[in-house]
C-alpha cells in the first residue's frame, strides 16, 4: 500500500466513543491499541503502520508509512479466561449492530443455545458465505469457543436453504464438532433479525423489548465467531473487516467480496478496487439495501460495515405527494425522507407499520417477517391526499401493502427499488416465496434445533391462514401470493 491516510473512528460499536490513548506524532503498527472504552464499548486498534497525524473527538487519523508489515501487535488479555481474549481484541457484532461481544457472551446458558446468524440477511451481501467456504473450520471453532464461554451445550447455525454449497461445506466438518447443528431459513427478509432467528430456530416469539437470553440463547453473527477464534488462537485484535461491494460498477453488477480490509479504508478506495463507478449514479449506500444509508467517497469503513452499493440514478417523481410507511425492518425516518428528496417527491404523510413498536426511540417489529395487514395505513395515505407511497417493509409486509394500495390508486415504491433495478433483480412487491423450508433429515444436522413453534399468531407449519382485518379478508398461502379480498 502506498503512502496515504487511515481515519479510524472512535465509535465503532454500541455505546459511547472510546477514549484515545495515543497522541499526535506517535508511531503505530497494525494492532496497536488506539483507544479504550470508559463504559459500554470496545477497544479500537490501528489497521496500519504509520504516525498519528491528527486527533479529533471522533477519530484518530494515521499517516501511513510507505511499507506495511505483514505481522501485527498481539493482544495482551488480563488473564487466560477466554472472555478476556474477546474483550482485549475489541470484538463486536460484525453484522452491523456493533454490540460488544464480551458483554453479550457474559451469560450462563447451561441449558441453552448459541445461535449463529449466518442468514446474510440483506440482499446482495455475500461475504459471510465466502467466509464459510474458505474458513469453515476456524468459524466452527469460533462457535465452540462461544459455547465454552457461555456453557451452552448446543449451537445452531441459522443459514438460508438456498446456500447449498455453504451448507454442504459446513456438513463436511460438523461431525468433528458435536453439539453444533444447522437450521435452514427461507429466503425472505428479515430472517437475520435477532428475534427472527430465535423464533425460526427455537420456535419462541420474544416481545420487542426482550433479548435472546429470555429464550436461553445468544445470537452471534457468523463473522463475529470467526473474530472470536482469531482473538483466542492468534491473539489478533479486530482491525480488519470482510465486506461486499456491488452495484453500478465497471466490472459489472455482480457482488464482489473483499476480506480482511483494513478498517479506516475509504468507500472510494474500495469502489476503485472493485473497478470504479460505471457512469452516472444515484447514491452510494454503506450497508445493505434495507438498513444502509447514503455516504460519500471519503467515508471510512468500520468493524460493522457490511456493504458498499452504488446505485442507478433515481427516477423523477415530479413533486408527487408521497406517503412514507416506516418499518422496523427498513430505513428510519431520516433515511426515508432522504430517499423522498432524491425521488423529487413531497412528503405528505408519515405512518408507521402496524407492527412497529417504539422501544427507546427505535422501532422494533412485534413479529419480524409476519405481517397482520397494512390496509388501514394505505387508507390513511389515500385520505391524506397521497398519490404515491414509499415503503421499506419486509417481504411479508410489502405483500400486504400490495393487497390494498394499488386498489386505492396508490403507486408503490420500495426503498430497495433503485438498488434492485441496478443489479437486475425483481422489485419487492408480491410475496412469491414460501415462508418455510423443509429441514434436513439427518439427525446430526437437526439435533440442536427444536421444531415446534411457540408463541405468535401463525404457525410456520401451516400451509394457509385466514384472517380478516381492516375491512380486508385475506388468505395467506405458505407458497405463492396471498389472496386479499376487500369487504364492501
Amino acid at each position: 500500500m502506498g503512502k496515504g491516510y487511515k481515519t479510524i473512528l472512535l465509535k465503532q460499536h454500541i455505546g459511547a466513543p472510546a477514549t484515545a490513548l495515543v497522541s499526535v506524532g506517535d508511531e503505530v503498527r497494525p494492532g496497536s491499541l488506539l483507544a479504550k472504552p470508559e463504559k459500554l464499548g470496545a477497544r479500537i486498534f490501528s489497521s496500519t503502520a504509520g504516525r498519528v497525524k491528527e486527533l479529533t473527538d471522533s477519530a484518530v487519523v494515521i499517516e501511513e508509512s510507505g511499507e506495511q508489515p505483514e505481522d501485527f501487535v498481539k493482544i495482551e488479555p488480563e488473564d487466560e479466561e477466554l472472555l478476556s481474549f474477546v474483550r482485549a481484541a475489541g470484538v463486536v457484532g460484525m453484522g452491523g449492530a456493533g454490540f460488544p461481544t464480551d458483554v453479550k457472551l457474559k451469560l450462563d446458558l447451561k441449558n441453552g443455545y448459541v445461535l449463529v446468524n449466518a442468514a446474510e440477511c440483506e440482499p446482495l451481501l455475500a461475504h459471510n458465505m465466502k467466509q464459510i467456504m474458505e474458513q469453515c473450520e476456524k468459524t466452527l471453532r469460533g462457535v465452540e469457543y462461544c459455547m465454552k464461554i457461555t456453557h451452552a451445550p448446543q449451537a445452531v447455525i441459522a443459514i438460508k436453504a438456498k446456500h447449498k454449497r455453504e451448507i454442504e461445506e459446513l456438513k463436511k466438518y460438523l461431525p468433528e464438532h458435536p453439539g453444533i447443528g444447522i437450521h435452514l431459513l427461507p429466503d425472505l427478509y428479515p430472517m437475520g433479525e435477532e428475534r427472527a432467528v430465535v423464533r425460526e430456530v427455537l420456535g419462541k416469539l420474544l416481545p420487542p423489548t426482550a433479548l435472546p437470553s429470555a429464550a436461553d440463547a445468544v445470537v452471534i453473527n457468523v463473522e463475529t465467531v470467526l473474530r472470536v477464534a482469531e482473538a483466542i488462537e492468534d491473539r489478533r485484535p479486530v482491525f480488519t473487516k470482510n465486506l461486499t461491494v456491488a452495484g453500478k460498477l465497471k466490472r459489472g453488477t455482480e457482488s464482489q467480496v473483499f476480506q480482511d480490509v483494513p478498517i479506516g479504508t475509504t468507500v472510494g478506495e474500495l469502489i476503485e478496487r472493485a473497478g470504479g463507478i460505471d457512469g452516472e449514479y444515484g447514491e452510494i449506500i454503506l450497508g445493505g439495501p434495507f438498513t444502509g444509508h447514503a455516504v460519500g467517497m471519503d467515508e471510512p469503513i468500520t468493524k460493522t460495515t457490511g456493504g458498499i452499493i452504488v446505485t442507478e440514478p433515481f427516477p423523477d417523481l415530479k413533486k408527487a405527494k408521497l406517503g412514507l410507511l416506516l418499518c422496523a425492518c427498513g430505513g428510519n425516518r431520516e433515511r426515508m425522507e432522504d430517499l423522498a428528496k432524491k425521488y423529487n417527491a413531497v412528503v405528505t404523510e408519515v405512518q408507521a407499520c402496524k407492527q412497529a413498536v417504539d422501544v427507546k426511540g427505535t422501532l422494533k417489529c412485534e413479529n419480524p417477517g409476519n405481517c397482520p395487514g397494512q390496509a388501514q395505513k394505505c387508507l390513511n395515505f389515500k385520505k391524506a391526499g397521497c398519490t404515491d407511497i414509499l415503503i421499506g417493509n419486509c417481504s411479508d409486509c410489502t405483500n400486504t401493502v400490495m393487497g390494498s394500495a394499488p386498489k386505492l390508486g396508490l403507486v408503490v415504491h420500495h426503498q430497495t427499488d433503485h438498488v434492485f433495478e441496478t443489479v437486475g433483480m425483481e422489485p419487492m412487491r408480491y410475496l412469491t416465496k414460501s415462508k418455510k423450508v423443509e429441514e434436513e433429515a439427518e439427525e446430526a444436522v437437526k439435533e440442536a434445533a427444536p421444531s415446534e413453534p411457540q408463541g405468535g399468531e401463525e404457525s410456520q407449519e401451516q400451509d394457509y391462514v385466514f384472517r380478516t382485518e381492516d375491512g380486508c379478508f385475506s388468505i395467506h398461502i405458505g407458497s405463492g401470493r396471498d389472496i386479499h379480498i376487500e369487504v364492501v
